[in-house]
C-alpha cells in the first residue's frame, strides 16, 4: 500500500550518515543520491527510486506515496481527494523526470500533509 515515504531533514549530510548506518541493520542501502537528497531501498520495493527518502528542506510536512495498481486508480485518487477536502499539488500525469512509466498525482490533505498516488507499471486505464 505505501509505495514510498519522504521526509525533510534539517541537515542532509548528517541525516544521510544517520540513516545509512541505522537502516543498514534492516538491509537498506543508499539507492540514489544527490547534493540534497538520498533514497534508500531494501531491494524489494516496486519503486525504482527506493522506498524511503530524505531531502534537505522543511522538516514538516512529510510526503507519503500510496501505490496504485494502474493509472485509473491514480485518477480516481486525485478526484476523490479534491472532492473530500484535499488540495491540488500536481494533477495526474506522467513524470518522465523520475522514469518513463511514472504516473502520479500530488495532493495536500486537509492538515497540510503531502500525499501522492503513483503507478510505476505504465498500465493505463
Amino acid at each position: 500500500m505505501i509505495n514510498h515515504l519522504a521526509v525533510g531533514v534539517r541537515n542532509h549530510q548528517t541525516s544521510q550518515k544517520f540513516y545509512e548506518e541505522t537502516l543498514r541493520s534492516l538491509d537498506y542501502v543508499i539507492h540514489r543520491f544527490g547534493d540534497d537528497y538520498t533514497n534508500f531501498s531494501d531491494g524489494i520495493s516496486a519503486d525504482p527510486f527506493g522506498d524511503f527518502a530524505i531531502y534537505q528542506g522543511e522538516v514538516y510536512p512529510m510526503h507519503i506515496a500510496f501505490e496504485a495498481k494502474n493509472n485509473k486508480q491514480v485518477d480516481e485518487f486525485y478526484e476523490s481527494a479534491l472532492n473530500n477536502g484535499g488540495f491540488d499539488n500536481g494533477a495526474p500525469g506522467y513524470r518522465s523526470n523520475y522514469h518513463e512509466n511514472y504516473y502520479d498525482c500530488f495532493i495536500i490533505d486537509p492538515d497540510g500533509y503531502r500525499i501522492e498516488a503513483v503507478c510505476h507499471n505504465g498500465q493505463a486505464h
